[in-house]
């Protein structure tokens, strides 16, 4: 077989994310390497063998693989069809140098939610201003790779913060427009972004990402119903871009917002 590489990468507008990764190899091989970040990879087609640390390991399908930074590895396609991966490279401070000794121990992890997690994120990643929602999503998942990693640090159920929501809240609701990391957020009211989200979402039944786009949908409405054109709409409510209000505005509404635009001018 003809040895074939598709790739693409991006560094995206996301604390903590160095690099997004993604690749379909055939017959290509990677040699030993090192990497300063930490490298998050799931597969989706296909499999992998790599050596880490001297010894071999491999990525079943449904298997999240986490590899250390500063510990060298190389890669190979597992059987004859290649691979397809998808990786986030993590600036060392997600996760901190102290749980490099475990990751080398237990690179592969079987965990279901945490697979499916990971997609989400690439998938927010890859939609130009849905930062907020990968970094939402992202923090929950660096919560379950330290609760894989130093077992005593498993995530307890959320503990009503009713007040720390209200202040994120009301900083959403401050910004709706040019929004807000939950890093910048977290500094704001003295609170770790992963325990914002948890407290945000069991006080409001809704994720701090899913509640901007709601008021930015909601802000959108009357500006059409005003009589303004989508595109112009787009910029004035904080979305990407035209695309970007239309996949979130025909979410909750149901239709584009060309059509709401157009019926609301036919009543």
């Amino acid at each position: 077989m003809a040895d074939q590489r598709n790739v693409s990468a991006w560094r995206p507008r996301v604390p903590g994310v160095v690099e997004v990764f993604h690749a379909h190899y055939t017959a290509y091989s990677y040699p030993m390497h090192v990497h300063d970040a930490w490298t998050l990879l799931i597969v989706d087609d296909g499999a992998v063998r790599y050596d880490l640390d001297r010894h071999e390991h491999g990525t079943p399908h449904g298997t999240v693989t986490l590899l250390p930074p500063h510990v060298p590895h190389n890669g190979s396609p597992a059987g004859p069809d290649g691979f397809r991966k998808r990786v986030l490279y993590l600036d060392i401070s997600r996760l901190g140098e102290e749980l490099i000794g475990r990751a080398v121990d237990a690179p592969d992890l079987r965990d279901p939610v945490l697979r499916r997690r990971v997609g989400q994120v690439h998938a927010a990643l890859a939609r130009p201003g849905d930062e907020l929602e990968a970094e939402s999503r992202l923090t929950l998942i660096g919560e379950r790779l330290r609760a894989h990693l130093r077992p005593r640090d498993a995530p307890r159920a959320p503990r009503p913060d009713p007040v720390l929501a209200r202040r994120l809240r009301e900083l959403l609701d401050e910004r709706v427009v040019e929004g807000i990391g939950l890093e910048k957020a977290g500094g704001l009211v003295s609170a770790h972004p992963a325990h914002l989200v948890r407290a945000f979402s069991a006080a409001y039944g809704i994720a701090p990402h899913q509640y901007l786009m709601s008021r930015r949908v909601d802000l959108a409405r009357r500006l059409l119903l005003a009589g303004r054109a989508p595109a112009d709409v787009a910029g004035a409510t904080g979305f990407y871009d035209q695309a970007h209000l239309t996949r979130h505005f025909k979410r909750l509404v149901g239709v584009t917002p060309g059509r709401y635009r157009a019926g609301s001018q036919r009543s």
